[in-house]
């Protein structure tokens, strides 16, 4: 019984590790459509990053930079909702694996 275990438990591990299966977006047949305040929202971020990429960094202070940088993390976290798609982090599939070793 062990040995089944310890198979399954490699197995999981092998495919946990395949980079197509972590992060792919859900391919269902019907796509979501995206609203037109959405389209618009992501046409306002794409303006806003380019301003952002024209700037001139060695003039502003330490803060401004701060500032800048999480303005642009908070839109990259926006976009990627707004775009769809089902992820799952590393720490989640760690303890999946976790909990099946454990149950069998």
């Amino acid at each position: 019984m062990k040995k089944i275990a310890y198979f399954l438990s490699v197995l999981f591990l092998m495919t946990a590790f395949v980079p197509a299966a972590v992060g792919a977006p859900t391919k269902d047949k019907e796509k979501k459509e995206m609203t037109a305040a959405e389209k618009e929202r992501l046409v306002e971020i794409e303006n806003r990053v380019e301003e952002i990429k024209a700037m001139d960094f060695a003039d502003m202070s330490k803060e401004e930079r701060k500032d800048v940088r999480k303005e642009l993390k908070e839109m990259n976290k926006e976009a990627k909702q707004l775009s769809g798609g089902v992820y799952i982090s590393v720490g989640a599939i760690i303890i999946i694996l976790l909990l099946l070793i454990l149950l069998t």
